[in-house]
């Protein structure tokens, strides 16, 4: 019986599933494996490719794989639905899984160390306690337009609100409504301080990087842009060409092309969220500097912001800036402003 060489691993919390194949296709075997025995029965198989879905805990479980000596790679779960042939179940994804790794032109994700993933927590750390600030915002102005109050929009007006409940405002609401109104306040309080102090974490590290200090010499790149890109981008050798790190991130238009006619619709919004967001957001303070004070003349952004909406002039030079960051990544060099280069 011919040698198993690829096995598809569904994982879970507590029972995973295993599928095994040779190197004709055929099936070896199939079978459940609870979470205390997989390393053991791994540490029996004879050297292979183990290929997994890109989702929770798939890292973790591919560093502790390679550690036995398999050759790991993970597969995006869009990759291995079309390979699912009936119905799901966990034997049906192994078995999908095992079949996708077999596909030469299959694309698989970069395994990511625990450095790597410690230092992209900071940034999700920081994205979630901004989402409950916001929240907790739209909650104290939400609340106070009941009693006859409209609060400014924005953190820095509502900090204000502290002062006017010990004032006018505090005597005009009811005495049950007080107290309930500080604890928000105080509870955004704790949270700008957290933030805060993520934020100069975040600082600290963009000084200390030799990546992120480089980065940041793009126009629209910052300390909290960079030192994301640092912590959750791929290496730049996993892309052929920068228009392909900027479909990754979700900032190519989509495609709609059929019968020789090519028909693109807006962008993907694929990839890393986190660093599109990032990048869009400082796009847009580029493009609303050049729109108060002017762009470079002949440059790319002015002709662009005289014939384009600002929006899409916006999401257009972050694909741009998206393709420099890979060029820089890949070469290691600083940026250089085209006006420069001409001169």
């Amino acid at each position: 019986m011919s040698e198993v060489t690829t096995i598809g691993l569904d994982i879970a919390k507590n029972v995973f599933h295993a599928y095994g194949a040779a190197a004709s296709g055929q099936a070896r075997f199939s079978r459940k494996i609870s979470r205390t025995k997989l390393l053991e029965f791994f540490a029996k198989q004879p050297r292979c490719l183990v290929a997994l879905e890109a989702c929770g805990g798939a890292h973790h479980w591919a560093r502790e794989l390679t550690e036995l000596g398999h050759e790991v790679k993970l597969i995006p779960p869009a990759y291995v639905k079309p390979f699912v042939k009936r119905n799901k179940n966990d034997a049906v994804d192994a078995e999908a899984i095992c079949e996708a790794a077999q596909r030469p032109n299959m694309r698989f994700v970069a395994i990511k160390s625990e450095a790597q993933q410690a230092s992209a927590l900071v940034f999700r750390t920081r994205d979630l306690l901004v989402r409950q600030r916001t929240q907790l915002i739209n909650a104290i102005r939400g609340h106070l337009t009941e009693y006859g109050w409209v609060a400014p929009k924005g953190p820095s007006h509502v900090a204000v609100l502290g002062d006017l409940l010990d004032g006018d405002m505090g005597s005009s609401l009811p005495e049950a409504a007080r107290p309930m109104f500080r604890t928000m306040l105080d509870l955004l309080e704790v949270l700008n301080g957290k933030i805060g102090e993520l934020d100069k974490e975040i600082a600290q590290r963009a000084r200390e990087d030799a990546i992120a200090k480089r980065l940041m010499t793009i126009p629209g790149v910052g300390p909290i842009t960079a030192t994301a890109i640092a912590a959750l981008a791929p290496p730049p050798e996993s892309f052929t060409k920068g228009r392909d790190f900027a479909a990754w991130l979700g900032l190519a238009p989509r495609q709609l092309s059929t019968g020789g006619k090519q028909k693109l619709g807006s962008i993907t919004k694929m990839g890393e969220r986190t660093l599109r967001r990032l990048l869009i957001i400082g796009c847009s303070a580029v493009v609303l500097q050049a729109s108060k004070r002017g762009a470079p003349a002949g440059s790319w952004l002015e002709q662009m912001m005289a014939r384009k909406p600002r929006m899409l002039v916006t999401v257009a030079l972050a694909n741009k800036t998206a393709r420099i960051i890979w060029a820089l990544l890949l070469k290691q060099e600083e940026y250089k402003a085209p006006v420069a280069v001409a001169a």
